[in-house]
């Protein structure tokens, strides 16, 4: 593998500034083409025709991003390597009608989003970011980064049983934080995101609002052999397939036997059925139009989706030390173990043994350790974005990740070796 592709500590160091800047889905995209634009891809519109131009590109549809880079002389039929991740995360989104509060509390009306942990969230201060839709039908975005919200816990003196019989949260009532003292007025909250947005009030039309932790991600254990921090699931792996296609579109052309592409998506943790989301047509839509704009034809088109592989990565399970009996006896991924290949027999996960083989290769020529994860046959597994990717546009995909604890709460757990780790392993393969 290239010594430029190398990525170290400082990789996990750079995944802290990422998650700090990418407080909702559509930071998230803009972050990733704020540094995809530096190494030299350059913006397409969908709305716009396509040239069969070289060089690296990439498309931007609300919090969903797909980049590829073309080398020199690709032909139409030319494979892909994608690596597939998304940029949601299970949180608290902002209702049509925000303004709520009783007893003299000012509240916000939220919904919850994906399969949060609910308890997570109580007693942290939160900020409010996303983006607000203005008259002329453009958007901008939102990013509120100070304390501004609350989820109060109720005080054990008046539930004396949520030590014992565990605490007991109903979606709806105990889950709409306060953000002031004072009568509820219709308009209030969109009133002062517009104002610290610059804009008027009266121009915002529409909104995709989301508290968020403010605590930044902190390295953590005797010898700074962990790293904390929010929306790991799934940011981790954004990051690392930024930077990845990055450093690829760096090497020589002559040096990529396929086009490399980046996909996240949006969501992923609510069953990604949407135009951004991975059951949508985006990223078939995108890989065909490349061929196309490179004067293929259908058949091209088939002969590249044939001999293309995709690597669908998401966090997985690390084994919990408190917790072992739920998960496999025979499969324990740690934390700094390297990342972690995702089986199920009942294709919850895409991966089957041909992959594994792709993920070895592309680990060993990265000289990066691997695990394997299965669920126990007790528990119900989870899934991701990589059998829809597999069963929607007939590619190969293999489910890979980084295990971590903690996953859906407010703030995850991971080893701090394992980002870059995961990022070498997506450079070398997307390099071939």
């Amino acid at each position: 593998m290239s010594s430029s592709l190398r990525f170290d500590r400082g990789h996990t160091d750079d995944l802290m500034a990422f998650l700090m800047a990418s407080p909702s889905p559509y930071h998230a995209v803009a972050t990733a083409a704020e540094r995809l634009e530096k190494a030299g891809f350059r913006q397409v519109e969908e709305t716009a025709a396509w040239d069969g131009t070289s060089g690296g590109k990439y498309v931007l549809r609300g919090g969903a991003i797909v980049a590829w880079y073309v080398p020199e002389g690709a032909a139409a039929h030319t494979p892909y390597r994608i690596v597939g991740a998304h940029t949601d995360s299970p949180n608290l989104r902002v209702k049509p009608l925000p303004d709520t509060g009783a007893y003299g509390w000012r509240q916000v009306a939220v919904e919850i989003y994906g399969g949060t942990l609910l308890n997570t969230w109580l007693d942290r201060d939160l900020g409010l970011a996303g983006r607000i839709s203005l008259r002329d039908g453009t958007h901008r975005l939102v990013n509120i980064d100070r304390p501004l919200l609350r989820v109060p816990q109720l005080a054990v003196h008046l539930d004396r049983s949520s030590n014992t019989d565990g605490l007991k949260l109903d979606r709806q009532k105990h889950m709409q934080p306060i953000w002031g003292l004072g009568a509820v007025e219709e308009g209030d909250l969109i009133r002062f995101v517009a104002e610290e947005a610059g804009v008027d009030a009266e121009d915002v039309t529409g909104w995709d609002l989301m508290p968020h932790p403010v605590e930044p991600p902190a390295y953590l254990g005797r010898d700074s052999e962990l790293l904390a921090g929010p929306r790991m699931d799934n940011l981790l792996s954004v990051h690392a397939a930024t930077a990845a296609l990055a450093a690829v579109a760096g090497q020589p052309d002559s040096e990529l036997p396929y086009i490399p592409v980046m996909a996240a998506f949006d969501h992923e943790e609510n069953g990604s059925q949407s135009d951004t989301g991975a059951d949508g047509p985006l990223l078939g839509t995108v890989l065909e139009r490349s061929v196309f704009a490179r004067g293929g034809a259908y058949e091209d088109r088939a002969r590249a989706f044939a001999g293309t592989v995709c690597l669908s990565s998401d966090t997985g399970h690390a084994i919990h030390p408190n917790y072992a009996e739920r998960h496999d006896p025979t499969h324990h991924p740690m934390v700094n173990g390297g990342p972690i290949l995702k089986v199920n027999v009942n294709m919850r996960y895409a991966t089957d043994g041909g992959g594994r083989a792709v993920f070895a290769a592309a680990c060993q020529k990265a000289d990066v350790p691997w695990q394997t994860f299965v669920s126990n046959n007790s528990m119900p597994c989870g899934t991701t974005i990589g059998p829809i990717t597999a069963a929607r546009h007939g590619i190969q995909t293999v489910d890979i990740g980084v295990a971590i604890l903690s996953m859906h709460s407010a703030r995850e757990l991971c080893g701090a070796d394992d980002p870059y780790l995961l990022a070498n392993a997506l450079a070398a393969f997307l390099a071939g």
